[in-house]
């Protein structure tokens, strides 16, 4: 079992957890993913590690309730256990030294799995420049760590309601028209926001990697719910990825393929919600 030690609410669709697992911890690497299951049966969720400390065992989760199961773990309260909770899964991304300057662009809860990466970067001395967007002042979070690793820093929201008013891809257009030594984007959130950074940087012929962690089903390379085509190949984000080449990626055609189960996680969560007012009611 896998205790909770930390729990932290963001909004009241967003939360962080803080777990204990030292094993995971230890071999865990930026870019990296978990399945969590918090009983026996559950559905089997991957989370992207959004950080982790070898010396304290824990790895941190980042959460935002989008259907049954996400509910279902949002109404754990700190202190209670996890079943299941497998990994570090996926290819850790790619971090080494550059003479240039890397961007990190985290779209809403892509900041999370943002952070590690940002976070090695610096480490080894990479000249760091952050942009965070979010829909609105009270979604954003997490803005003083993301100051800490980075030595430029822009935070954007669609309303206004906090730093500057638009979208992460209008910094980045000025940026990459200012800094011509920047030598690579690194880009995580939703996916319409990581086609538009793709298009964005092509022009500019600038190295662009995206994370497709949103897209995963099972987690294993089992289900193909994944599968996504890049350079034209079929490949699975959870075994092959999660980071791809942005400039790669079919977008359009992931875009479509991610709609393809709304309706059931509609109808799920809608059941969850009738089981739930029958259990108050002590109908069951």
């Amino acid at each position: 079992m896998y205790k909770i030690v930390k729990k932290e609410l963001f909004s009241p669709v967003t939360f962080l957890w803080e777990v204990e697992a030292k094993d995971l911890a230890e071999a865990a690497h930026p870019g990296q993913f978990v399945i969590v299951r918090l009983q026996e049966g559950s559905e089997r969720i991957p989370l992207t590690i959004a950080d982790f400390d070898k010396k304290r065992g824990t790895v941190t989760l980042v959460v935002q309730v989008v259907g049954k199961s996400t509910e279902e773990m949002s109404k754990l309260p700190e202190g209670a256990e996890l079943k299941d909770l497998c990994g570090p899964l996926g290819i850790p991304s790619h971090v080494k030294e550059t003479d240039g300057k890397v961007v990190f662009v985290g779209g809403g809860l892509g900041i999370a799995p943002v952070y590690p990466i940002l976070r090695a970067h610096k480490g080894i001395g990479n000249y760091t420049i952050s942009i965070i967007g979010f829909r609105n002042k009270d979604l954003v979070f997490w803005e003083d760590k993301f100051k800490q690793q980075s030595d430029e820093m822009y935070i954007t929201t669609d309303d206004g309601s906090y730093g500057r008013k638009g979208l992460v891809i209008d910094p980045l257009k000025e940026l990459l028209a200012k800094h011509k030594d920047i030598k690579e984007v690194v880009a995580i959130g939703p996916l319409i926001m990581m086609k538009a950074t793709a298009d964005t940087t092509r022009s500019f012929g600038v190295k662009t990697i995206v994370s497709l962690n949103t897209i995963m089903v099972d987690g294993m390379g089992m289900c193909g719910g994944c599968r996504v085509t890049v350079a034209g190949k079929d490949q699975f984000a959870c075994v092959d990825g999660p980071d791809f080449d942005a400039h790669q990626v079919d977008f359009n055609e992931l875009m479509k393929r991610q709609r393809r189960f709304v309706k059931e996680e509609k109808s799920s969560l809608e059941k969850y919600h009738h089981e739930c007012e029958l259990k108050k009611a002590g109908k069951i």
